[in-house]
């Protein structure tokens, strides 16, 4: 109960000032929506009636089972922190709810996926399918992973591809490989183990991140 406590308290310095208004005219049912939201994009499937579906990473249930609170808006610091631990659920929000302030697009994906979108209504069908507790996983189930399966019937991930994508660029590069050398040669002799399979490892490391650049 106290650590409940301690973190509701820490939640509420995130608590959102005001929800802005949204015109629930402009969404209709199955439309993928999209928002900007702490250090990525969230995602969510448009369910009709002021509801979005969405897979969002949340610590609270993993902590109690009041059901009033996890009802609640999740804050960034229940997000973050969920995200961390890999707790996870797809649940329903309001727009105001899911957005978190952010300005809303409408099918975005729809430019960049080549695969055309399924009929709304099982677009929102899949939606309302996969609702419940989730296990979170950043690179390989994410909420873009979600809506992307109930959309475009095929569980990818842009936001992922393209993360993956600068992290090879970085760490299988050129530079890379002959810093890995260096660095390795540098500590064999700092620590005076320097034997023959010590520059065996050394030189295997550094090729093969030579060999994947």
């Amino acid at each position: 109960m106290f650590l409940y406590q301690l973190l509701s308290f820490f939640f509420v310095v995130s608590k959102k000032e005001e929800k802005p208004k949204y015109d629930l005219s402009l969404y209709k049912r199955g439309d993928l929506l999209e928002v900007p939201r702490t250090l990525f994009t969230h995602f969510g499937i448009y369910l009709g009636d002021d509801r979005v579906a969405h897979l969002i990473p949340d610590i609270l249930p993993a902590i109690t089972k009041n059901k009033s609170a996890i009802a609640k808006m999740v804050t960034n610091n229940r997000l973050i922190l969920g995200a961390i631990t890999k707790e996870a659920s797809v649940r329903v929000d309001s727009v105001a709810d899911f957005a978190y302030g952010s300005e809303i697009l409408i099918n975005h994906v729809d430019k960049v996926c080549a695969q055309p979108p399924l009929d709304g209504d099982e677009v929102a069908r899949r939606a309302e399918k996969l609702l419940g507790s989730v296990t979170y996983s950043l690179l390989w189930y994410n909420c873009e992973h979600y809506v992307m399966y109930c959309r475009y019937g095929m569980a990818i991930s842009y936001q992922t591809y393209q993360f993956c994508t600068t992290i090879r660029k970085i760490v299988f590069s050129r530079l890379s490989a002959l810093l890995t050398a260096l660095c390795g040669v540098c500590t064999a002799l700092y620590v005076g183990c320097v034997t023959p399979l010590m520059f065996v490892l050394i030189l295997l490391v550094s090729f093969t991140i030579w060999m994947a650049a």
